[in-house]
């Protein structure tokens, strides 16, 4: 059951992944959404500032909707596991 659990986080974590990506030449090596220069930091700030997702979306618009519910499933799912000090330990080795 543990193994299949563990199966079953990794490959939702591993999908969700997808959706981002870094790359030193791309906005200065800031995580994005995929195919675009769109940092994933710039969605949280504007959800910090009470700024819905539509409007996020309507000011980014090759963001998809997709790519924002994909980012936030992953982040709910790094952080309601307690698995964030290994994804930030992975990250910084």
């Amino acid at each position: 059951m543990i193994v299949s659990e563990t199966t079953e986080r990794f490959n939702f974590i591993a999908m969700k992944i997808d959706v981002i990506t870094s790359n030193p030449e791309v906005m200065g090596g800031a995580v994005v959404f995929r195919g675009t220069r769109v940092p994933v930091e710039t969605l949280f700030d504007h959800i910090e500032d009470g700024i819905s997702i539509d409007e996020f979306l309507e000011g980014y618009p090759s963001v998809s909707r997709s790519q924002v519910e994909q980012v936030l499933d992953l982040a709910a799912e790094i952080f309601s596991s307690g698995r964030y000090k290994q994804l930030y330990e992975g990250l910084a080795g």
